[in-house]
């Protein structure tokens, strides 16, 4: 039996999690790929599209360069271009509005993260009415749902290869995880030229995210012998690639890898959920207005250290480190575990994002209200150890420090 394997069957319970897997996205991956989308929507009989996208999009030509292409194919098209970072209920209905003008047949959502929640949310809604509180769990939706393609111009969510969009409550601020299979894109169009765009602070906040889903996945309850498949491909894949994408931005190649590894590591959530270093980050979004990215990275490497506690935990991130390089073969688990801790925080720092909560303006009277936000955000239930009300107010803590 290979080291591979046996690693694997050490792991917690991963090799014995059944599962059914279900693949709903079509990956087409390579460089210039967005000039097929016409032809792709075609395939999929599209005649009147949505195009969902952020003004930042419009600004680098990626939007008409779609809508070109897609009318160029006979189709119609009309743009909702407002999308926002870390998108509310009020920006999904106002892209509602928008694709209401046309009776539209198929979604095309352009951009990072935010951009793929509001074409979801938006095809919720649209496809079987009431509001976005009313999918807040898995499964809501009644009515088949529209087809979407998703072309991402960041190597970061993975949410081109999700079912799940993350729409913030405009009144409450809670950040409401609203799933069903039906949300799935029916095509996820990866084309890397599209990343160059991307301003040097996006790409290094993306990145850390799509390394963070890698890492996550690949410990969670959740997981299973398949997700880790993905979970190790991302990580191996994104852990390299970006350093090189923030040394030479328009590094091709790294930017391919930095594209592909976040759908993989998307893929490994759709099948393994996500852990305590997502639920940590959500209130520092909410109450600080923290980029998403930025707020998963600090909490990464802290989580990383809380939850090698747990030995076969420690093994599956010794894993990790040792086929990357960032420890040897022969390290002991704690060892190796720390050492991928401490290489995170040399990629935040090579990456210019905080390593404190002070950066983001927090300060210790605001530990135990993040606390109780953490304890109760979805995703905690899925980390491997166990997280506490207290054990995120003392994670707070070292971060802030």
């Amino acid at each position: 039996m290979s080291k591979l394997m046996a690693s694997s069957l050490d792991a917690p319970d991963a090799s014995m999690v059944p599962f059914d897997y279900q693949p709903r996205t079509r990956l087409v991956f390579g460089v210039n790929a967005v000039e097929q989308i016409g032809e792709l929507a075609v395939e999929i009989s599209a005649k009147r599209v949505l195009l969902v996208t952020d003004p930042g999009i419009v600004s680098a030509g990626h939007a008409g360069r779609v809508i070109g292409l897609l009318e160029h194919r006979g189709l119609q098209v009309v743009c909702f271009d407002k999308v926002e970072e870390n998108p509310t209920t009020q920006c999904v209905e106002r892209c509602v509005e928008v694709a209401r003008l046309l009776s539209i047949d198929t979604i095309v959502g352009l951009g990072g993260g935010s951009s793929m929640d509001t074409a979801k949310g938006c095809n919720f809604i649209l496809s079987n009415g009431g509001q976005m509180k009313d999918y807040w769990g898995i499964g809501k939706a009644t009515l088949p749902m529209l087809p979407l393609i998703a072309i991402p111009t960041t190597g970061g969510t993975g949410s081109e290869c999700q079912s799940f969009a993350l729409i913030t409550d405009q009144h409450t601020h809670q950040k409401m995880a609203c799933g069903d299979p039906k949300a799935a894109a029916r095509i996820a169009l990866l084309d890397p030229a599209l990343t160059l765009s991307q301003p040097p602070h996006v790409t290094a906040a993306s990145g850390i995210d799509a390394i963070a889903h890698a890492i996550e996945t690949s410990v969670t309850k959740r997981r299973t012998a398949l997700s880790l498949l993905y979970s190790r491909e991302a990580f191996r894949l994104t852990i390299a690639g970006l350093p090189r994408v923030l040394k030479s931005p328009a590094d091709i190649e790294a930017r391919g890898e930095m594209l592909l590894g976040a759908a993989l590591a998307g893929t490994a959530i759709e099948n393994s959920m996500l852990g305590a270093a997502h639920s940590a980050a959500n209130p520092l979004t909410a109450h600080f207005g923290t980029p998403h990215g930025r707020a998963v990275g600090l909490m990464l490497p802290h989580i990383v250290r809380f939850n090698s506690a747990e030995p076969a935990v420690a093994r599956t991130y010794a894993e990790l480190a040792a086929t990357s390089g960032i420890s040897s073969p022969a390290d002991p688990s704690a060892v190796a575990a720390e050492k991928l801790a401490v290489h995170l925080e040399q990629l935040l720092d090579l990456a210019n994002l905080p390593r404190s909560l002070k950066d983001c303006g927090a300060h210790n009277g605001d530990l135990v209200r993040l606390a109780d936000e953490a304890s109760s955000q979805w995703t905690a239930q899925f980390n491997p150890r166990t997280v506490t009300r207290t054990d995120f107010q003392q994670l707070y803590t070292m971060a802030l420090t």
